[in-house]
């Protein structure tokens, strides 16, 4: 362990992963906001790697669940379970009660908000705050968020996709939708059962997301297949069959689309000034969605406006979040 004293603490507490950054430290832990609880004592089993790990392979008497849905709580008790299991972990477990802020996404209620506060307090944490994503993600890219000069940010996690303008530190218009990794997913499991009789998890979808997703489905032709393994629909039987990355854009072509739509609502939106800006510097993508082959160029020839993928894109909303920290002694004056 790491025994780091009482240090503060940022939190992205993401749908599909949970990343903690120490201050002083830097990003000390990312695993999967997975839990795995006994259905009959209510226990919590396992947590994070742990848990995924029993993904789909649990018998009866063990569900595993995402506490978190769409970027926000959605089982109260697992999650406090959770962020007190990775608090410990991060700082050692030798009952540190450090200040905490979590980042969370920008469409949230506040009752959503005070329920994350809430659930950081029971699990341990001196007091807690949050962060809105995009702006977290925008500080963790680098941007020049304090700057008279707009910027945009696209955050795109596994529950919601983030697409923010933001000046003279804070948000001037944001729109977010519960589209993103998970929905992604969701679509390539229904594809491939659609369109070849084949029943595969939700952890084959994300693979083949990530080896053969592409958001231009023309340049998609050009990849190779990939091989995936599920249950044929007609036989009943375990089958191994090759998919083409073309028929995996095509799965989550619309999808993408629904996202391309929010950038172009939120740049609409958006004061001329800004927009003057943003057409200089470009429209920045994070999270793991920005991964995704092609999408920069997608969303450029949609917005007319160029597009680059933040350095460690799957990092700026922890490290950012992190970076908040340095601010913390402000938050508690307020």
């Amino acid at each position: 362990m790491l025994g780091l004293g009482n240090k503060n603490i940022g939190i992205d507490l993401g749908t599909a992963n949970t990343l903690v950054y120490v201050d002083g430290k830097g990003i000390v832990l990312r695993e999967p906001s997975v839990v795995a609880k006994n259905t009959k004592t209510g226990d919590i089993v396992a947590v994070g790697n742990e848990a995924q790990a029993m993904t789909g392979k649990a018998p009866a008497s063990i569900e595993v669940i995402r506490p978190m849905r769409d970027g926000v709580i959605a089982d109260y008790d697992t999650t406090v379970s959770m962020i007190k299991y990775y608090i410990e972990k991060a700082l050692g477990g030798r009952g540190n009660k450090p200040y905490v802020m979590i980042s969370v996404p920008s469409g949230i209620t506040t009752v959503e908000k005070r329920a994350v506060i809430d659930a950081a307090m029971v699990a341990g944490a001196r007091d807690a705050y949050v962060i809105e994503e995009p702006y977290a993600a925008a500080i963790g890219a680098g941007l020049p968020v304090m700057n008279p000069t707009g910027s945009m940010v696209v955050d795109m996690g596994g529950g919601t996709t983030d697409v923010a303008t933001i000046s003279l530190g804070g948000i001037v218009s944001s729109r977010s939708v519960r589209m993103a990794g998970d929905k992604l997913n969701e679509a390539i499991v229904s594809y491939i059962r659609k369109n070849y009789n084949l029943l595969i998890g939700i952890p084959s979808a994300e693979r083949l997301k990530i080896e053969a997703g592409s958001a231009s489905i023309e340049k998609a032709k050009e990849m190779r297949n990939e091989t995936v393994r599920g249950r044929d629909l007609l036989t009943g039987l375990p089958k191994s069959t090759e998919v083409t990355a073309e028929d995996i854009a095509i799965a989550i072509h619309e999808d993408l689309l629904e996202i391309v739509g929010a950038i172009k609502d939120t740049l609409e939106a958006t004061s001329p000034e800004i927009s003057a800006d943003v057409v200089d510097h470009g429209i920045v993508l994070t999270g793991g969605g920005a991964l995704i082959k092609n999408l920069d160029e997608v969303v450029a020839d949609a917005t007319q406006v160029p597009v680059t993928v933040a350095q460690d894109p799957l990092d700026c909303v922890v490290k950012g979040t992190g970076e908040s920290l340095k601010s913390i002694e402000a938050m508690k004056k307020k």
